[in-house]
């Protein structure tokens, strides 16, 4: 099983659970949780639904990656070099679009 293909999975499965079942009220334990965030209960409330929705597009983008890998028989060093690249990208880009958007409101 691809890795990449595991990550797109987690990361739609992360914004699927955050779409349907958002945390309520601030915490520290579940949701997507930065000082920024936490600000208050109407900007914790507009990042659980923002983040989720940028979840659910990049794990689609991961899962696609990770189907044009087949196509190219990327394999290797190169995989593990390029899969890395694309998570933490993945991850960075959720987390910088989400506060740029809560600066921003």
């Amino acid at each position: 099983m691809d890795v990449l293909l595991l990550a797109g999975g987690a990361f739609i499965l992360a914004g699927i659970i955050m779409h349907f079942f958002p945390p309520k009220k601030i915490n520290s334990i579940y949701g997507y949780r930065t000082v920024r965030s936490m600000k208050n209960q109407n900007t914790w409330d507009f990042a659980q639904k923002y983040s989720a929705k940028l979840l659910l597009g990049i794990g689609a983008a991961l899962q696609l990656a990770s189907t044009i890998y087949y196509l190219f028989t990327i394999e290797g060093l190169a995989q593990l070099i390029i899969n890395a690249c694309l998570i933490i990208g993945a991850v960075v880009f959720v987390f910088v679009k989400t506060e740029n958007t809560l600066k921003n409101i």
